[in-house]
C-alpha cells in the first residue's frame, strides 16, 4: 500500500498539471498503427506500478473495442510485483547481466504491440477507429487539495478491491500448502498443493520446467506475483527469503538451466495476472465471458512464447529436433500469419464508410 500511495501521488501530479492528457494525444498517432488508442498509453504507464489501477484507467477510452483490447494487454507490462521474479532469475542465472531486466519490459511492450495488431483483426474487436477527442488543459501547478483527494480515493479503492481478494486467496493457499487430503497438517512437499502441482507439472514440461515446485510457484503467483519467490523459498526449506531470493539461488541453479529459467520468467510475466487484477478485469469487462477470453488469451500467449523460447533455444544448442520443436515452429509461422493477414472485408467497409462520413461532414462544414 505505501508503494501504491507513492505511485498514486506521482500519477496525480502528472494528471493534475495537464501532462497525462498531452502524452495520450502525442501517442495516439503511434498507437493507431497497432490497433490501440492513444489513451491506452495511460493504463500501460500506470500498469508498471500495479495492474489493478492500470486496468481501471481504461475507463477513459470511449471505444468499447479499444477498451477491451487495452484491458487484455495492460498486464503484459511488468508491474512492481513482477520485479522480484525478474531479480530472482537475473541474480541466480545471469549475474551481472545488463539485458535480462530490460528484456522483460521489451517482451511486454512487444506483446502489447503484437496483440493490438492481431486482436484488431478479429471479428469481435474490429471496428472503425474512434476519433480522438480529449481536452488539453493548460499547464499549471497541481493543487494540493486535489492531489490529496485523488491519492485517498485511489488508495481506498485499491484496499477495498484488491485487499479482499488477496486476503481470501492467501488463506486458501496457506490451507492447501499445510494440509493433505486427510486434513492432517503436513510439510509443503506432502500437501494438497504439492499433489495438485504434480498433476499439472507435465503441462509445463515442454517449457523446460516440468517440476511440481515450479508449477506450484506459478499457481501461487496468481494470488500475487511476488509470491513466486516466497513459494520457492518455502518449498526449498526456507521460512523467509529476501525479495530477490538470494538464499535459494544455488538450489534453483540445480533445478533449472539458464534457458528453462528464462522460459519460466517469460511465462510468469505474460500469463494471467494476480487475483486482484483478475477481479479488476471482471469488473471493467462487466462480462464473465470476456473475462475468461482475456485470461485465456494471456495464458495461451504466455505458453506459446515460452514454448518457442525454450524449444528453439534447445535446437540452437544442438539438442536435436523433436515434436515440440516442430510445434514451436508452427506456432511462429501462425503468429507471423496473424500479424500480416489483411482485415476481413467487413472491416474495410466500415473503414471506408467512416472516411465517406468524414468527407460529408467536412463538406457540410465548409
Amino acid at each position: 500500500l505505501p508503494q501504491m500511495m507513492v505511485l498514486f501521488l506521482c500519477l496525480s501530479i502528472l494528471e493534475d498539471c495537464g501532462y497525462m492528457a498531452r502524452i495520450a494525444f502525442i501517442m495516439d498517432r503511434i498507437f493507431r498503427k497497432f490497433g490501440l488508442s492513444g489513451k491506452s498509453f495511460i493504463p500501460i504507464i500506470i500498469g508498471t506500478g500495479c495492474g489493478v489501477p492500470g486496468i481501471m484507467a481504461s475507463r477513459t477510452i470511449e471505444s468499447e473495442e479499444d477498451r477491451k483490447m487495452t484491458i487484455m494487454t495492460t498486464t503484459f507490462i511488468p508491474c512492481s510485483a513482477k520485479l522480484p521474479i525478474i531479480s530472482l532469475i537475473a541474480g541466480a542465472f545471469f549475474p551481472g547481466s545488463l539485458w535480462v531486466a530490460p528484456s522483460a519490459y521489451f517482451i511486454g511492450i512487444v506483446a502489447i504491440i503484437c496483440s493490438g495488431i492481431i486482436l484488431k483483426k478479429t471479428k469481435a474487436l474490429s471496428s472503425s477507429p474512434a476519433p480522438f477527442v480529449m481536452e488539453l488543459p493548460a499547464y499549471h501547478i497541481p493543487g494540493i487539495k486535489n492531489v490529496a483527494f485523488q491519492i485517498w480515493d485511489k488508495s481506498k479503492s485499491f484496499v477495498k478491491k484488491a485487499g479482499t481478494i488477496i486476503f481470501l486467496a492467501s488463506g486458501l493457499v496457506w490451507f492447501l500448502s499445510n494440509f493433505n487430503w486427510q486434513m492432517q497438517m503436513v510439510d509443503a512437499p506432502d500437501s494438497i498443493l504439492a499433489s495438485l502441482g504434480s498433476i499439472i507439472a507435465p503441462i509445463f514440461a515442454p517449457l523446460g520446467w516440468g517440476t511440481w515446485e515450479a508449477a506450484v510457484a506459478t499457481l501461487t503467483g496468481l494470488v500475487a506475483k511476488e509470491n513466486v519467490v516466497g513459494t520457492f523459498g518455502v518449498l526449498y526449506g526456507f521460512q523467509e527469503v529476501a525479495e530477490d531470493g538470494v538464499e535459494i539461488w544455488s538450489t534453483l541453479q540445480a533445478s533449472f538451466t539458464m534457458l528453462s529459467a528464462y522460459s519460466l520468467l517469460v511465462f510468469n510475466l505474460l500469463c494471467a495476472p494476480c487475483f486482484a487484477a483478475i477481479g479488476a478485469i471482471r469488473r471493467e469487462m462487466k462480462s464473465p465471458k470476456w473475462t475468461f477470453i482475456a485470461l485465456g488469451y494471456q495464458t495461451v500467449l504466455a505458453y506459446a512464447v515460452s514454448l518457442c523460447i525454450y524449444q528453439l533455444g534447445m535446437l540452437f544448442k544442438g539438442n536435436g529436433f523433436n515434436v515440440f520443436t516442430a510445434i514451436a515452429i508452427v506456432v511462429i509461422i501462425g503468429f507471423i500469419y496473424l500479424l500480416l493477414r489483411r482485415p476481413n472485408n467487413k472491416d474495410r467497409k466500415n473503414s471506408s464508410a467512416k472516411k465517406v462520413g468524414k468527407a460529408v461532414l467536412g463538406g457540410a462544414k465548409l
